[in-house]
Parts: C-alpha cells; structure tokens; sequence
C-alpha cells in the first residue's frame, strides 16, 4: 500500500502524486492501492502564533479537500494531531505503508524537518505544481546575472507562456504599464465588495477550535492567538475559489489598474483580487488563472494596463520572489544589511495602538480578516519596520504569522529583501523608505490623525517624517553610494543642523 502525505498547501485537484499514480496503475487501481494522509497538528503555534482567520482558512480548506478526494474514490485520512511526526508514524504503521510520497514543499524549513524524520519505509519526491517555474529552470535564468531585476523575468514569462503576446511581441507594444496604476485617490473613491462566503459546519468546527487552543494558551498564562476568528468569508473549497476569480473578473478586473497603490478608509480591498491566498495554498493553478484572466480581459475590451498590471502580480512578482527565495539559499533569512535590532512595538502584536491613523487603520483591517493589500504592506508596515530600525527577522516573522498569504517563501523575500532592504539589494536597487508625505498622498488616512503629515519636528509632527530623515541620517555613509538615492540625500544636506537635530530627537523620543 502506497501512501500519499499532502501538506496543508498542497490542497491541489492535479496534485501530481495522485496524477503520477493515476497514469501509472490507472484511475480505479490508484484509488485501491493507496491512502492519503493530510495532517493537521496544533504543533506549528509552538513555533509561531499564527493569526486565527489563517488558521481557519488552512484548516477548514484542508478538511475540505478531504472530503471531496473520498467523494472521488480515493482512501483519504484526515487526522488532528499535537505533532507532525506523531501522526505520521502512526499512520505508517497503522496501514502498513511501503513507500511514502510527498510534492516538494515550497519552503525550506519544511522540506528540512521532513528529511529530518526517521521513516521506515522509502521517501519519493515529487516535483511541485505550486509554480510554473521551478527551482531548476529559475537558476538557469539567473545564473548570468549579476544582477536579477524582476522585470527581465516577468518578460521571459510573458515570452515562455505566450502570454499577452502577438508574435515575439508584447500586446500593444509594451511590457509594462506601471506607471498608468499608480493614481492617488480621488474623494469618494470605492470600490466593489468582495466575494464572502458564510462558513458551513466544517468552517464553523474549526473557528471552534482554533478559539478553544487560543482560549486554552492565554488559560496557560501563555500569549494567546493574534486577530478574530469572525466574521469569517474567505473561500475553503476549490470551488469558491473559482468563483472568487469570476467574481474579480466581473466587477474587479477592469478597474484594477489605476487605483491599485490607494489607500482609502474604509475599502480595504478596493479592486484588489483576493486570489493569493487559493494559489498559495493550491486551490487554484497559477496557469489557469492567468490564461482565464487573459481570455477574459481580451473578451471583454479590459484596459490593458488592468490586464497586464493583475498578470504581472501573478506571472512575474509570485514567480520572481519564490524563485529568489531558493536562489538566495539558507542564509538569507539571517541577513540584516542596516543592523537594524530594535525590538517590535507591542502595538504590533495587540494589532493596534499605534495612535498613528495609517498604521491603526492597516492594523485594524488585519485583526479583523488576516489581509492588507500590497502598498499597505510594503509602504506603511514595512516601511515603519525599515525606518524604525525594527529586527528585520522579527518583523519578518511577524508578516508570516499575521497575513492570510504569508508563508516562508513568500515573506522572506517580500518582507526581508523588498520591505526592509535587509539583503542589502539583493532583490530591490534602492530602500524603499518613504515619509508621511507619501501616505497622505497615495491615502486618506491622515485626515483626522493626531500627527501632521506636514511636521517632521515636535510632539504632533508624523512619526513616519521624523523616521525617514533619522533614518537617511543614520545610515547616510552607505545610502549616498547608491545612485538612486542621489536626489534625497542632497535634500537631506540641505536641512539646517538645528531642524536636522530636532528631527531625530523627535524620532529618539517616538521610540522610547
């Protein structure tokens, strides 16, 4: 008997184990020589306490898939356990397993803890289905760079895929349309709801769960489970996730360009597709939603600069970062490039509390369903992360545990290379580190904040103004050899000794 272990983020129809078995013995035969084992072990908040709406969504999507791979034949288990290798060597033993099979993880600490397991019966990998490039046809790209810029990349993509192409050439006769979707936004600006589903009783048992472990570690005198468990909407099912991405294209895809770097109070999604967290977890097909999104939009007369700007988050970012992150190799998660060591505020952890509007408002969208978009990331997170000096690896950490799409490969390069610049550009040409100017522009949180967007001196100037000089101050020696930073650090010459000592007394005193 064969068994077949398929990890939380591998919830895949064309799981290629069962594929590589159905062709081998053939459909009916596959479903009577194997079992499927999908674990679910409460061990992994030893390690990180994860945001309990991720929780849900793994867990209810894990119990799904099972039960729709028994309606299709196939001998499947489906068991709750403390730990991973407990419950699989008892499952070993309990069928009397010969051979185990296992897709390769997309991270690596998984794949290390799996080789690490004392198995008694033969280990067969099988090659991942989570992305169109793989670690091999990633590295022979790479290899004759010196350096790796994503736009290269995404253009192979575009050329190894056929995707937005005529001939060897992009549609409409360009490769990018970024600087079309990056408008600030106007008063009023709001987008259309998103596609929720209400949790049935396999969604509800789990939210049961996951707030009787939270309730059992704060009783423990332990930290409890960060964010709310309700209202809980994401999709579990393959086929929810499907009609999230018919949904996005009815009512989302066309006006998904131009606003995309928004940010407005009270529209945490806008037009943002809400489709990382079903391709990262295997729901969906990375393919499939590019050339559905292809057909779509070219039928439907979408903007090009919509089109191309959701299949370059796809194509190109998602593809790009997870083949960075096995590039990059083991010790990139250690790299610190500024030696930033600052501990994270509480306010971090309690998911608000800042008294900043722009922070609170992101924080508080977080708490309540596990997801921010990507400028809220990159530009008020992380970029308080970069110009606070926060522990690169702890607020690294802390992005893995909280977002509903956040896993190893996904925030290593994200968070640590783009966001924080801890790789010392490795990924991005230049920090991207940004003031309140910034914020107030591209959002409207600053309008009734208790700080002043326009201050970078004194009780009620923008933490985010005073941060960002003190941060170009303190590491002026390095960031002037970087030509991209030319411009700014001349206009930080340009403040008077007097303002300059003000600025950074007013960043010292806001970090305590």
């Amino acid at each position: 008997m064969i068994g077949i272990w398929i990890l939380g983020d591998q919830l895949s129809p064309d799981h290629p184990a069962l594929s590589a078995l159905e062709q081998q013995l053939g459909a009916g035969q596959a479903r009577r020589q194997c079992r499927i084992l999908l674990l679910e072990s409460s061990s992994v908040l030893a390690a990180r306490r994860y945001h309990r709406q991720k929780l849900v969504l793994v867990w209810s999507a894990m119990r799904h898939f099972s039960e729709e791979l028994r309606q299709a034949g196939w001998r499947v288990d489906h068991l709750e356990t403390d730990r991973f290798s407990e419950g699989l060597a008892g499952w070993i033993s309990h069928h009397g397993l010969t051979e185990l099979q296992v897709m390769e993880p997309a991270e690596r600490p998984f794949r290390r803890a799996i080789e690490r397991l004392t198995l008694p019966i033969p280990l067969q990998w099988h090659p991942s289905n989570a992305f169109l490039w793989s670690r091999e046809d990633f590295a022979a790209w790479a290899q004759p760079y010196k350096q790796l810029r994503m736009e290269l990349f995404y253009r192979e993509g575009r050329r190894r895929y056929g995707v937005l192409m005529e001939g060897d050439t992009p549609l409409g006769g360009q490769w990018n349309y970024d600087q079309d979707n990056r408008k600030a936004p106007p008063k009023g600006l709001a987008g259309p709801q998103p596609q929720w589903f209400e949790p049935d009783g396999i969604t509800e048992a789990v939210i049961a769960k996951v707030d009787q472990l939270a309730a059992g570690l704060e009783a423990a005198g332990e930290a409890g489970l960060p964010g709310s468990s309700q209202p809980f909407g994401w999709a579990v099912t393959r086929q929810q996730a499907l009609a999230v991405l018919e949904h996005f294209i009815a009512t989302r895809l066309d006006g998904f360009g131009p606003y995309q770097d928004a940010m407005v109070t009270g529209q945490p999604t806008l037009w943002h597709a809400l489709l990382s967290p079903y391709l990262n977890l295997g729901l969906l097909g990375p393919l499939e939603v590019i050339r559905r999104l292809e057909e779509a939009g070219l039928e439907r007369g979408t903007p090009l600069a919509s089109l191309e700007g959701v299949i370059r988050q796809i194509l190109g970012w998602r593809e790009y970062t997870h083949g960075l992150y096995w590039w990059f190799g083991e010790e990139y998660p250690a790299r610190n490039h500024f030696g930033a060591a600052r501990p994270l505020p509480a306010w971090l952890e309690q998911l608000g509390g800042s008294e900043m509007a722009c922070v609170d408002t992101v924080l508080g969208e977080l708490k309540a369903t596990g997801y921010a978009h990507h400028i809220q990331r990159l530009m008020v997170l992380a970029n308080y992360g970069l110009i606070a000096g926060l522990d690169p690896q702890a607020l690294t950490a802390w992005f893995h545990r909280m977002f509903i799409d956040g896993y190893d490969w996904v925030m290593q390069t994200n968070v640590l290379g783009m966001g924080l610049f801890a790789d010392g550009g490795l990924l991005a040409s230049k920090p991207y580190a940004a003031s309140g100017n910034y914020i107030n522009r591209m959002g409207t949180y600053c309008k009734g904040c208790r700080y002043n967007p326009k201050q970078r001196s004194g009780e009620t100037a923008c933490p985010f103004n005073a941060l960002y000089w003190d941060f170009l101050a303190r590491h002026s020696d390095g960031l002037r050899r970087n030509p991209r930073m030319a411009l700014v650090m001349k206009q930080l010459e340009k403040i008077p000794a007097e303002e300059l000592a003000a600025i950074r007394a007013t960043a010292t005193a806001h970090m305590g």
